[in-house]
């Protein structure tokens, strides 16, 4: 087990979090990130002009915009989800040698910020408003796509640290809290992108 550890590493250390290098890409990747989102000409805040912490109206023009939302629990299990295919990868099926293992983050990191610059091209934003109740959804600030990444890596790390009957008892709790609460969850975002049902539409707009 210790032999997947980086040199750097303490040996306590769990084997898929990053060495230095790889921090450090995990940084660099954000600001690609932001630097890639400006061009896109996402706007860096809300339009509103403030930054809050938390928002939690869905149906408005700032849900999306701050630093975390509702949606910010999917992005946590999206950390979750990535921590296991890692430990797939490189544990368990031992791809590479599991030499580059502390590389799952900065490889984790670009697969989120893949979605978030895909979430937010013009293909994606008139997919939600012709599918989903998100009629008049515009696409993420450029802040609150950099915190949903984050989010992701608080995932990540928590999948590190926990057994993985405790990660994924937290993610099923995170999708029946976003369930109960405003009708929306990772599994049914992703079902009304790929094959909507109407039901599902009409139930989530209140019907």
């Amino acid at each position: 087990m210790t032999s997947l550890l980086p040199a750097q590493l303490p040996a306590q250390l769990p084997a898929l979090l990053p060495g230095r290098r790889a921090a450090l890409l995990t940084a660099a990747l954000f600001i690609a990130m932001f630097v890639i989102e400006l061009a896109m000409h996402r706007p860096p805040i809300c339009t509103c002009g403030t930054v809050k912490l938390w928002w939690g109206v869905v149906q408005s023009a700032e849900n999306s915009q701050h630093i975390a939302d509702w949606y910010s629990f999917s992005h946590v299990i999206h950390g979750l989800l990535f921590y296991f295919f890692a430990h797939l990868l490189w544990r368990r099926w031992r791809l590479f040698g599991g030499k580059p293992a502390n590389w799952a983050l900065p490889i984790a990191v670009i697969f989120e910020g893949f979605w978030e610059l895909l979430e937010n091209s013009p293909i994606i934003i008139d997919r939600y408003r012709a599918v989903t109740v998100s009629l008049g959804y515009e696409g993420d600030s450029i802040v609150n796509s950099l915190s949903d990444i984050a989010w992701m890596i608080v995932g990540f790390f928590i999948a590190s640290r926990l057994p993985w009957k405790a990660s994924l008892a937290l993610a099923i709790a995170f999708e029946l809290l976003t369930l109960a609460i405003i009708r929306d969850n990772l599994t049914l975002n992703i079902l009304m992108l790929v094959y909507p049902v109407d039901a599902v539409r009409v139930w989530q707009a209140g019907g």
